[in-house]
């Protein structure tokens, strides 16, 4: 998803990383723009409300709605709505696997109708983990890890 249109706190920042360019908006800035006290939120409402700043284009995201975030310092509670939009999303495999089986096959339907199957794609950045523990099923010697790897193997091939 691209980001909004505006910038109603002048938040928007750049920073260079290893000579590329990378633009991010500033909690800090905006609390210096206008939205006094943020850096006292909890971590959890900081990300939306840089969501918000990161989407604001007074449509889908409006300075009320980044305004309320502000507020909920006041009230510890908020009626507005807001909209939230991850930039990328995290699955383990056991929902992610799923997912792209499904895009899979929404894929192979689209090209059965003649259609450009390359059109099908989340709209978020999606991470998929495989995560795959070791069963213990040695342990206390110098070697217990690397046995346990070949009974995994030989359990799951």
């Amino acid at each position: 998803m691209k980001p909004g249109t505006k910038n109603s706190y002048n938040s928007l920042s750049e920073i260079k990383i290893n000579n590329q360019n990378y633009k991010y908006y500033s909690l800090k800035k905006a609390e210096e723009n206008g939205l006094e006290g943020i850096s006292k939120l909890p971590k959890s409402i900081k990300v939306l409300l840089e969501n918000l700043l990161r989407y604001e284009d007074d449509l889908s995201v409006t300075k009320n709605q980044i305004e309320a975030i502000k507020n909920w310092l006041k009230d510890k509670k908020s009626k507005t709505e807001i909209a939230y939009r991850p930039a990328r999303v995290l699955l383990q495999d056991y929902t992610g696997i799923p997912a792209v089986a499904d895009l899979a096959a929404m894929r192979e339907a689209v090209k059965e109708k003649d259609k450009d199957p390359s059109t099908i794609n989340p709209l978020s950045a999606v991470d998929l983990v495989i995560d795959h523990s070791v069963q213990v099923d040695q342990s206390a010697k110098s070697d217990s890890f690397e046995k346990n790897v070949d009974i995994e193997f030989q359990r799951n091939g």
